[in-house]
């Protein structure tokens, strides 16, 4: 099977730091890819290669087959819950119907068509009951649904969110990756996370980053076996899910 997403022997410098060093990676939208590390590790760079806000350094990344930027269309971006003005009075169907700006026409009003599609998007996240209302008067788990409704108008065929949950409580954070494990049936989903208890339960890929990269299918319940081999990489994956990732590190690859 083709990858919708290959990134390879990419490293990126902001100035002279170097942030990503020779990463590679590959990625299709049926899966659904947890993008974990700590703070200042490189997670929102790296998303930010993945959609073309950035350009490598060195190597390349390719967005089914093509340089991110010439794709855009097909992809959409869910930013953390940065609402700058939080009593801007837009209501939540006119923040869902801007996913249709790039199907629309040029300086044209929204067609019924669109109207429609937003309104079905908001029923899939289940905010059909919320359209009149005032975005400012949601939650956050709320208004994160309905930016997730947003990218779904664009007809995108993968999600790019980076950190949606950083300011919702536990409860409302599951509710996301339960919507978007639900989603990931029709689209994929690729999200920074910074809750990895809850990032293991939905997704079905992960990926740490602290500079370099380290690709982990999310392993099944065993014993614990991480000390085998003290010459592998350790993160936190382990420690939660008791197990021996089964990785390999892209500068191990010969």
């Amino acid at each position: 099977m083709k990858n919708d997403l290959e990134i390879k022997n990419v490293s990126f410098y902001y100035d002279n730091t170097l942030v990503l060093d020779d990463i590679s990676l590959s990625y299709n939208r049926f899966d659904f890819l947890s993008i974990i590390g700590p703070n200042g590790g490189g997670k929102s760079t790296l998303l930010k290669l993945m959609i073309g806000l950035l350009q490598p350094t060195q190597g390349s990344v390719l967005l089914f087959g093509d340089l991110p930027l010439h794709v855009s269309h097909r992809i959409a971006y869910v930013p953390q819950d940065t609402l700058a003005n939080k009593d801007f009075p837009i209501k939540v169907l006119d923040v869902v119907l801007m996913g249709r700006l790039c199907k629309s026409k040029a300086f044209s009003t929204y067609s019924q068509e669109d109207k429609r599609i937003a309104r079905s998007m908001l029923k899939k996240v289940g905010m059909e009951a919320y359209e009149h209302q005032k975005i400012h008067t949601l939650s956050g788990g709320q208004r994160q649904r309905v930016f997730v409704a947003r990218a779904l108008a664009s007809e995108a065929e993968i999600l790019f969110l980076d950190e949606p949950t950083a300011s919702i409580d536990t409860a409302g954070q599951i509710e996301i990756f339960k919507l978007l494990k639900t989603l990931n049936h029709e689209v994929g989903i690729v999200i920074i996370s910074h809750d990895i208890n809850v990032a293991l339960n939905y997704a079905t890929k992960v990926v740490h980053v602290n500079r370099t990269l380290y690709f982990h299918d999310v392993p099944n319940h065993e014993p614990m076996k991480f000390f085998d081999n003290t010459k592998e990489h350790f993160c936190p994956i382990e420690l939660i899910s008791a197990t021996r990732c089964n990785h390999i590190h892209p500068k191990e690859v010969l």
